[in-house]
């Protein structure tokens, strides 16, 4: 009968074996009749029609028993307790989902949620098996691939966004899969949502266009300037050595902001391309900062500003690139003659720490004495182009570069920049640095 299962002590295949030996006996019968008949006739002796009947049962029965294989392997395997596809049993396919990398959620042919893995359930905390999907996720365009997946049988791709708690933005391609059930059963069908976050490649793209529109309107800010300058002194300032006089100056100012601007881009893009590979040259960071502060002595002369170094007398070694490391320092180091005059000093000081890993780090804090810097800004001083007080970083010659190349650095080199600050009472740059395990850190006693 159509659907019958096999009792415990039958074996799951003794229908398809039954089947199986009956079509044998079936031509071993024939075939002995038409041997008998031969031999009464005298046609074949006894013994070989004997012999052909031995052989022609044995091919029959091995014939019979490669069909019985093979539409064995060609059906579903009955491994659940009810005698559905594995894919029917819910805590199977949940175990599938478990293992998968992306957010993934399975439904029934109705829309209703059958399992899911957790990181679909990061994206959408409402999931629960047994609802709709709809429920969970209250999207317009989600709920529109579902349809039109279950209607069309067609992989469906849409792309959404989540705006609370924070802004995301999601890939979602929704797949029907139709699964062949046991005999008597019907096929079961599926709706695989795969989740696929792009908050990352949007974020680069809104990064890139941000650095341009701002790459330019610094470049144009200078370009202005040259060009009326230029305009002056081809028109009414010709003859005028005094308007030369006073222009040349700023002309040359402005071109050599431009120059750094230039400069310091073409250097971001050249740290960022080579921000995987690790710098392995054993540097001293004492002879660094020495250097540092000697060529900035000249500046600090002008601004009346006194440079005090707490350094050890030994070398703190790490693996880094020094030309890379010198401008960081230089660049924090100007930054506070600059920006921290008015405190009259800038303390340099050495220091052991652990990196967030438990790794023995060293830490190179630069402190200034000047306004200090409001909380707010804290968290930005990094990105590009981001200035506390525009006209004065233009007015000191600052691009808003400085502290965006310093953090890439430092990343490459497996370290990071912390920036603390009180109002009124200057501003710390600390420069964390890991010690390499054969490395020279600094003695309690230096």
């Amino acid at each position: 009968m159509l659907g019958k299962k096999p009792t415990e002590s039958e074996p799951r295949g003794w229908p398809v074996a039954a089947g199986a030996l009956g079509a044998a006996g079936i031509f071993v019968a024939a075939a002995l009749a038409v041997m008998a008949g031969l031999v009464a006739t005298g046609a074949l002796r006894l013994v070989p029609a004997l012999l052909g009947v031995v052989v022609l049962s044995i091919a029959a029965l091995a014939t019979a028993f490669r069909q019985k294989r093979r539409q064995e392997g060609l059906r579903m395997p009955d491994v659940s307790p009810h005698g559905s596809t594995p894919f029917a049993d819910e805590h199977f396919l949940e175990t599938i989902l478990r293992g998968l990398a992306d957010p993934v959620v399975a439904l029934d042919r109705d829309g209703r949620i059958l399992a899911f893995n957790a990181k679909a359930a990061q994206i959408a905390p409402a999931l629960r098996r047994g609802d709709l999907a709809q429920i969970a996720f209250r999207v317009p365009e989600v709920v529109e691939a579902i349809r039109r997946a279950r209607e069309e049988g067609e992989p469906q791709r849409v792309e959404f966004s989540e705006r609370v708690p924070l802004d995301r933005w999601y890939e979602l391609v929704v797949t029907r899969l139709i699964f062949e059930a046991a005999a008597g059963q019907l096929p079961r069908d599926l709706l695989l949502m795969t989740f696929h976050d792009l908050t990352p490649l949007r974020r680069v793209e809104e990064m890139r266009a941000d650095f341009v529109a701002n790459a330019s309107h610094e470049l144009r800010t200078p370009l202005a300037a040259l060009s009326g300058f230029i305009d002056t002194l081809q028109g009414t300032a010709r003859d005028d050595p005094a308007a030369r006089e006073r222009f040349l100056p700023i002309m040359q100012a402005q071109a050599t902001r431009m120059a750094r601007l230039i400069d310091d881009l073409l250097s971001l893009s050249r740290i960022e391309l080579s921000a995987h590979l690790r710098p392995e040259t054993p540097t001293d960071l004492v002879s660094i900062v020495r250097q540092v502060t000697d060529g900035l002595e000249t500046l600090a002369r002008d601004r009346d500003v006194k440079i005090m170094v707490k350094a050890p007398p030994a070398p703190v070694v790490v693996l880094g690139d020094r030309d890379e490391l010198l401008r960081v320092f230089d660049n924090l180091v100007e930054n506070a003659l600059k920006y921290g005059a008015s405190g009259k000093r800038i303390e340099i000081e050495f220091a052991n720490g652990k990196t967030p890993e438990g790794g023995a780090e060293v830490q190179v804090a630069v402190r200034d004495f000047g306004p200090g810097i409001a909380p707010e800004h804290l968290p930005r001083l990094t990105e590009r182009f981001y200035r506390v007080d525009v006209a004065e970083s233009r007015a000191q010659g600052g691009t808003g570069l400085g502290l965006a190349l310093a953090k890439h650095i430092l990343n490459r080199h497996g370290g990071r920049l912390s920036i603390s600050s009180v109002l009124g009472k200057g501003a710390t740059f600390t420069v964390h640095l890991p010690i390499p395990k054969a490395g020279t850190g600094i003695s309690a006693n230096q």
